[in-house]
């Protein structure tokens, strides 16, 4: 049987692909243990610098599994699963690392706030996305209720949401749900292009970086306090020491995450 999850890592950059192309990429219990272990080698790995998150086939990722989900019996089987769904997401979100959905076609339900969990989006030109919960009796899950509104507005993801109406790629870019759009040809190279700076830059303040902008609950002044603090420890690394002789001598970095 085919993995439902595959793993590669090249050039410091680890490629997740969910691999359940007939159905999509649809979300089972054996593509979404696949994530946490993927998730576990990459941000283990003190090699893999960025990860790019994708789907095998047409679809990045339809959603839930229809079939899956109806076969789960009892209430507490169901919230363990959507439970195990919701924890990707927050995995993706919390990690150092920076992640990026590499969406490659059609994107649904909790597709779509996986691929907005991640911390950049491109997406193909022909892409269609659909927060298709309302349609199937369910509300938003895998982070939707706080993703999509934090990107696009909380009035709306409403319209979105209550309708689960598809739109397409441009119209999501626009929305703010979308950092680029490509063409077919070139979107595989725009992505590791992008992966490819992200890896070759200073992991620690990266990652930090990360970190408080995920962080919404935050006031201005804890956000001060927070900048002082850590941008002074960052003064003292080695990654800033180079940065600065790298600039003054014309030349790329080489971070080491010290």
């Amino acid at each position: 049987m085919e993995e439902a999850v595959l793993y590669a890592v090249e050039n410091h950059i680890a490629t997740i692909t969910m691999n359940r192309p007939k159905s999509l990429n649809s979300m089972n219990d054996g593509l979404i243990n696949g994530l946490h272990d993927a998730l576990d080698k990459a941000e283990a790995d003190s090699e893999v610098k960025c990860i790019v998150l994708t789907g095998s086939g047409k679809a990045f990722c339809a959603g839930g599994d229809l079939s899956y989900l109806n076969g789960l019996t009892g209430t507490a089987a169901k919230k363990a699963f959507i439970a195990k769904v919701g924890d990707v997401a927050k995995r993706i979100t919390v990690m150092e690392k920076p992640v990026i959905a590499y969406v490659n076609g059609v994107t649904a339900g909790a597709g779509v706030n996986l691929m907005l969990a991640c911390d950049l989006v491109y997406a193909s030109s022909k892409a269609r996305f659909g927060e298709s919960f309302a349609k199937v009796g369910l509300i938003p899950d895998c982070g939707g209720l706080y993703f999509l509104p934090k990107a696009i507005g909380v009035h709306k993801a409403k319209e979105l949401m209550f309708t689960g109406d598809l739109i397409d790629a441009p119209t999501a870019a626009a929305l703010g749900m979308l950092n680029h759009v490509c063409d077919d040809a070139e979107l595989k190279d725009k992505v590791y292009e992008m992966a490819g700076r992200l890896a070759a830059s200073a992991p620690l303040a990266i990652g930090l970086t990360k970190k408080y902008l995920n962080n919404t609950a935050l006031t201005l002044d804890e956000v001060l306090a927070i900048e002082e603090t850590t941008q002074s420890l960052l003064m003292g690394t080695d990654d800033c020491k180079e940065g600065i002789a790298a600039f003054y001598e014309k030349r790329p970095p080489a971070f080491t995450g010290k």
